[in-house]
């Protein structure tokens, strides 16, 4: 009776997870709750990676290209000496959720699988027809294209290989959370190399004025010590005329009084 009941228990279990999984699944097919997901996911990753909002990047902003079409990516980061590196996080997941479901048999899964690759081709060529950099200048030619899990771009690749290809010959460079977070990394050293490095020049800017400074006080102490000399030969040479001068002759007065 206790092997029952724990067999039931699981079996419940099972269903509400099937359930959950469902309305997961359902959720994700819906492109504004999956694009939300995957901008909370960007900044979960952007956070991870040290950064602080409004700071070493910026949310959505938004730019006009040269036809007037309002862009919007998902995240700017900034780079030190004012570029910038453009992060979207906006992919179709409709063919890999497809591609995920128990109840089809292998060949179907690998067509589903083969659209899956041939979206995130699409999305890709689309992406760098953009050109975010030019928008964002000055920018390095590329833009990152994020995926907000490990299995969906490795899913892609191995249904087309050619991917990475494309995407550096469309200025794409997928990336997936822990790539990205290496990449943020990377910017985050080089931000505190630049901060170390504006220091060094603040520090040296400020060593070169206090050395100038430092001349033209000794100037001024120069002629301090010079028109001390001058006093000092004045002031000897009244005392040698008073002693010598002045004072012989008072004496001499003194005397015939």
């Amino acid at each position: 009776g206790a092997l029952v009941q724990q067999v039931r228990t699981l079996a419940d279990g099972q269903e509400k997870l099937r359930s959950e999984t469902g309305n997961l699944v359902t959720a994700l097919r819906s492109p504004h709750t999956r694009g939300r997901w995957g901008e909370i996911q960007l900044k979960r990753v952007v956070e991870m990676a040290g950064m602080l909002d409004h700071c070493d990047f910026s949310e959505q902003p938004t730019r006009r290209d040269a036809d007037g079409s309002l862009l919007r990516p998902d995240l700017v980061v900034k780079l030190p000496g004012g570029k910038s590196v453009v992060v979207d996080s906006k992919v179709s997941l409709d063919a890999y959720l497809d591609a995920m479901r128990t109840d089809i048999d292998d060949d179907e899964r690998a067509r589903h699988l083969a659209r899956h690759a041939r979206l995130v081709r699409e999305h890709l060529a689309a992406l760098g027809a953009k050109k975010y950099w030019q928008q964002f200048a000055p920018a390095p030619e590329f833009v990152v294209m994020f995926m907000p899990d490990e299995s969906f771009f490795r899913c892609a690749l191995e249904a087309d290989p050619s991917l990475i290809q494309s995407g550096v010959d469309a200025g794409v460079l997928p990336a997936s959370p822990t790539t990205l977070i290496a990449l943020l990394r990377t910017v985050a050293y080089t931000w505190q190399q630049e901060t170390v490095a504006e220091s060094a020049r603040a520090v040296s800017q400020l060593g070169r004025e206090l050395y100038a400074r430092i001349g033209t006080f000794a100037k001024h102490l120069s002629k301090v010590g010079s028109g001390l000399d001058t006093a000092v030969r004045a002031y000897n040479d009244a005392v040698g005329s008073l002693e010598t001068r002045v004072l012989v002759t008072a004496r001499k007065l003194e005397q015939n009084g």
